[in-house]
């Protein structure tokens, strides 16, 4: 029998709310789903594959990026969580434990330029006594600067991606404009030839596949 600390209590349920945000915010989850979702929309589907689609394939891929770190914060913590004795001090101490291999993390994957930028600004925005007790390696300081840089390289995959699409689409117009069928809809043929072009590339399984690889 658990011997537990009703505070631990109330601080647990309040941190298993707050898991939906971590799981967006610190892991690898907006990343792969802005790509997928900018992906679909390049190739001129609107809602094919659905969303819920897209953010399960995002979800199915983040628990498997994130394994190694969820297996390094259980390991971390596993002797307080063990005992079966949690009070308040011993929750204190498996959060502790587990962020430092969180921090690693964020560290690894998080831009220089933006933890500088988030260390700096708080020294505008923040007191002076706070700012001075900020560190770039503070979860404050990586949170942010690891969101950010996701999206960055987010939108600079999906720029690429996007303009090799939209070469197709502007060779398939010209060639209707030249062809007099100006009332052609483009889009009824070059969509197929896009797809007929991502198929023969392999191209979900090579975009998931270097996806991942950005995490080594």
């Amino acid at each position: 029998m658990l011997n537990q600390d009703p505070l631990v209590l109330i601080v647990t349920v309040a941190l298993l709310s707050l898991l939906p945000f971590m799981a967006v915010m610190v892991t690898s989850f907006a990343k792969l789903v802005v790509v997928f979702s900018l992906t679909r929309n390049a190739l001129g589907l609107q809602q094919v594959p659905p969303n819920m689609v897209v953010n399960g394939l995002a979800l199915v891929l983040s628990m498997y990026i994130m394994a190694p770190l969820m297996h390094q914060m259980s390991e971390a913590s596993h002797v307080q969580l063990a005992s079966g004795n949690l009070k308040a001090s011993g929750l204190m101490e498996i959060m502790s434990n587990a962020r430092e291999p969180l921090r690693k993390f964020l560290d690894k994957h998080a831009q220089p330029r933006e933890r500088e930028f988030f260390l700096q600004s708080a020294k505008k925005i923040w007191t002076t006594e706070e700012a001075a007790n900020l560190k770039g390696d503070d979860l404050l300081t990586l949170i942010p600067a690891f969101t950010v840089s996701e999206l960055t390289a987010a939108f600079k995959i999906g720029f690429l991606i996007y303009l090799a699409f939209v070469v197709i689409d502007l060779v398939v117009a010209n060639i209707l404009a030249a062809m007099g069928m100006m009332m052609f809809a483009p889009t009824v043929v070059s969509i197929p030839l896009k797809l007929l072009l991502f198929v023969m590339l392999d191209g979900w399984a090579k975009l998931v596949h270097n996806l991942i690889l950005t995490y080594q």
